[in-house]
């Protein structure tokens, strides 16, 4: 029988790359969010000495997002495949709602999610995720153009057919709760956004739902405060205006008297280097991650929200 657990500590401790960039790391992170359990997250940059030696503590995995779950019947499932996370998540915690609960439901979400982790290979190699742009002007190569708009066309497909068949009540592609499916097409509604792509009014509605779903504002906030920049993903066209909920005006500041003590995310005492004016208030953190995470998008901390209230 599996059981839901109770654990004083970190159930979930999940191996991730780049916030900004690796939509396979986002995807772990939306899954693990959907059970609400706590998870100790481990962050290396790919393509560095510290990324090998990360995932030789979760042997043999090589990719992320990699995952480890505790039991209380031996010792931690080691995970480093997004489908296999979500079906174990869904084992370990039945009542979170990783897939939806109507049977037929459950399988559409089961085949969007596979599709998705196989396919849109054009889309994927042309358009790699990048939460912190809005690009003008891109155009794909000409010998790709067909194989882009085939993915972009069934993508359209796919989220038609699932929110036309199960997605009332909410904004989601089954309805009102936010399950794996949405884990996993979540980056392909980021793409469409990066890069300009044609989208019906359907596909922007569901890109905004994305863009101000909680987890994924707190994630892409997180990655502006990391401030990494790899040139690989990056392209030099125009800039357009930054899609999704705006933030209140904020900025890191010095010499300032904050109104709290303690840092709202740890508790620990305010340090001089990591003040922030939001919105007219100015606040204290530990650290200056914190405070740069909360001037990304105050309201995506719903621990930040007493202090500007």
């Amino acid at each position: 029988m599996v059981m839901k657990m109770e654990a004083a500590g970190p159930m979930l401790v999940l191996a991730i790359a780049e916030r900004t960039y690796s939509s396979w790391s986002l995807r772990g992170h939306l899954l693990v969010e959907i059970t609400g359990a706590p998870c100790a997250v481990r962050k290396v940059d790919l393509r560095t000495p510290g990324f090998e030696a990360l995932a030789a503590e979760f042997a043999p995995a090589r990719s992320v997002p990699m995952l480890s779950v505790e039991t209380q019947e031996g010792p931690p499932i080691r995970l480093w495949d997004s489908l296999a996370i979500a079906e174990t998540l869904h084992e370990r915690f039945p009542d979170a709602g990783i897939w939806p609960a109507d049977p037929a439901a459950r399988a559409a979400a089961r085949s969007l999610a596979a599709e998705m982790h196989s396919g849109f290979s054009a889309l994927r190699r042309l358009c790699p995720m990048n939460l912190e742009k809005v690009y003008e002007g891109f155009a794909p190569p000409p010998d790709e153009r067909e194989a882009l708009e085939a993915d972009l066309a069934r993508i359209e497909t796919l989220w038609r057919w699932a929110r036309e068949g199960w997605g009332a009540g909410g904004p989601w592609l089954f309805g009102a709760r936010f399950t794996a499916a949405d884990a996993f097409h979540a980056p392909l509604a980021s793409r469409l956004v990066t890069y300009g792509l044609p989208r019906s009014d359907l596909a922007r509605a569901y890109a905004e739902a994305v863009h101000a779903h909680p987890p994924f504002r707190r994630w892409r906030a997180m990655g502006v405060a990391e401030r990494r920049v790899v040139e690989r993903y990056e392209m030099n066209l125009p800039r357009g205006p930054r899609f999704g909920p705006p933030p209140r005006p904020a900025r890191a500041v010095t010499d300032r008297t904050p109104l709290n003590d303690a840092c709202p995310y740890s508790g620990k005492p305010v340090a001089p280097d990591s003040l922030a004016e939001i919105d007219g208030c100015v606040v204290g953190f530990c650290n200056p991650f914190c405070r740069d995470k909360s001037v990304a998008d105050a309201d995506a901390w719903p621990r930040l929200a007493p202090l500007l209230a």
